[in-house]
């Protein structure tokens, strides 16, 4: 009798070569390739894959041998894929990057992936084969630097590009821009701009969606600013720790769709991280934070007729200090809101007084997470931290007085559109049961404020968490299954309102 094994492997060699041909492309190139030890069947069959994976961490000893080898023994007239993580390789072997470019090149890549976890301080050429390489429609490259001044960029067909940290200036960008005429999505970030002042024209009426996300190093003297101007911008997002990014929208007149999840450090914390001197007087970076407020209530004039928008635990401080200095928010008529909080620090006076300027909202989703990331993308433990040690002196007693706020005794107004309002937890690497107290109480308080206040509310939905991966418990659902009981039993002003847990 056929043992169980023999009868699958005879079930799926007996499969036709193209389809295994897809099976194999589906897999990590190397294990691909170590299929032709099943049988005679599967010797070659490696050779016609189209997709290739190559991590440099598997294997660092021969990688540079095992991609020359694979390479010269594929058949495929055709690559859909090609992905290359060039991490540890040394300076004699980075002319093989080269070599390999060109062969995706000449195959006819689609999607190319290229990036590295070693910071590469001599830049490399690119070959014109891969520059002109009219089939490429993705690419993302991380950590790279290519010296691309002697080519001519002609991506004829590319249409989603993604720099990461990735040494450039105001030129390159333009030049990459100018040779791609159907770019419809580009991603910019943790960025190393040289040879300021930096004004970034995106002036393709095919580009719609632009990301700038993460830290910018801007070493050149300059004041730190970029100014964006794309007038056909449709989709915006502004996001992750820009330190003290001056980030400037000149025009972005066509956006219907904003998200804005970035933060900024105080200067004085940014002085002290580098060793530099700063003036020890409490209220010393007062027109620092000034210009920030300003900033953020211009990014609210600019996006206040987009359709969707998205704001961000930092906003919402900046918010709740705008408001206590008088400022009136502009009205804002997006019918579909986004507010990404951590669930302990975002401040409850900033969210309602957002809320308020909000009236045309439709559809509201809190995405509530635990874990915070400094300006260099560590991990931040703040279940251990109090206002006091993640804010100057400046910020704080705004920030105290706008989680204190009683929102029950506070003016009342309607939401007269607001039909959907949904919780939901985004996984993170923080327990929270760390920060339960806190942040279950300023929950709890925004939502029964919306369900004081939202006349035509229609559903309430609570999504239950995931197990927790510090706890191995279900502590999110706990979280949100205290919540959803308090709320049972709450008065709403719509009738026609259903908690959904």
């Amino acid at each position: 009798m056929t043992g169980v094994g023999e009868t699958l492997e005879d079930r799926i060699s007996s499969l036709p070569d193209e389809l295994l041909i897809k099976i194999l492309s589906c897999s990590a190139t190397k294990d691909a390739y170590t299929t032709c030890i099943l049988s005679k069947r599967w010797l070659y069959l490696w050779t016609s894959i189209r997709n290739f994976s190559f991590a440099n961490t598997n294997y660092r000893e021969n990688f540079t041998s095992f991609v020359n080898y694979i390479l010269s023994r594929s058949v495929s007239p055709k690559i859909q894929k090609f992905e290359l993580d060039y991490s540890y390789c040394d300076v004699e072997s980075r002319w093989q990057i080269t070599e390999w470019l060109n062969f995706a090149a000449t195959r006819k890549v689609e999607h190319l992936l290229l990036w590295s976890t070693d910071l590469i301080t001599s830049p490399f050429p690119l070959p014109q084969s891969f520059c002109e390489c009219s089939s490429l429609i993705t690419l993302a490259v991380v950590l790279g630097r290519f010296n691309f001044d002697d080519t001519v960029i002609a991506w004829k067909s590319l249409k989603s590009l993604k720099l990461g940290n990735f040494i450039i200036d105001d030129y390159k960008i333009a030049k990459i821009l100018s040779g791609c005429p159907v770019l419809e999505d580009m991603e910019l970030h943790d960025l190393v701009m040289l040879n300021g002042p930096h004004r970034l024209e995106f002036m393709s009426s095919k580009l719609k969606t632009l990301k700038l996300n993460g830290q910018w190093l801007i070493n050149d003297g300059s004041l730190r600013c970029v100014e964006i101007f794309a007038p056909y911008i449709q989709h915006l997002e502004i996001s992750g720790g820009l330190y003290d990014l001056k980030c400037i929208l000149v025009d972005v007149s066509a956006v219907v769709t904003a998200k804005l999840t970035f933060n900024i450090m105080c200067i004085k914390d940014i002085n002290d991280n580098y060793g530099l001197h700063f003036d020890p007087e409490e209220n010393s970076c007062s027109g620092y934070h000034q210009f920030f407020r300003s900033l953020v209530h211009g990014y609210l004039l600019t996006f206040r007729n987009v359709k969707e928008l998205t704001i961000g635990t930092w906003l919402t401080e900046v918010l709740c200090m705008l408001l206590f200095k008088g400022t009136v928010l502009p009205e804002m008529k997006c019918k579909y809101l986004t507010l990404e909080l951590h669930v302990k620090r975002f401040n409850l006076y900033g969210v309602a007084g957002l809320l308020r300027a909000s009236s045309h909202v439709e559809t509201l989703n809190i995405n509530i997470y635990t874990e915070a990331l400094d300006i260099e993308g560590r991990d931040i433990d703040l279940s251990t931290k109090s206002l006091e040690d993640t804010h100057c002196h400046f910020e704080l007693s705004d920030l105290v007085k706008g989680d204190d706020i009683d929102l029950h005794n506070w003016i009342l107004f309607g939401f007269p559109n607001l039909k959907n309002v949904k919780i939901i937890n985004s996984p993170g690497e923080r327990c929270f049961k760390d920060h339960f107290k806190q942040g279950f109480d300023k929950l709890l308080k925004l939502s029964e404020f919306l369900l004081k206040n939202a006349t035509v509310l229609e559903k309430f939905v609570i999504s239950k968490g995931i197990m927790c991966k510090i706890c191995s418990t279900n502590c999110v659902s706990t979280f949100l299954s205290q919540l959803a009981e308090e709320l049972f039993c709450y008065p709403r002003s719509s009738t026609n309102c259903v908690i959904i847990y």
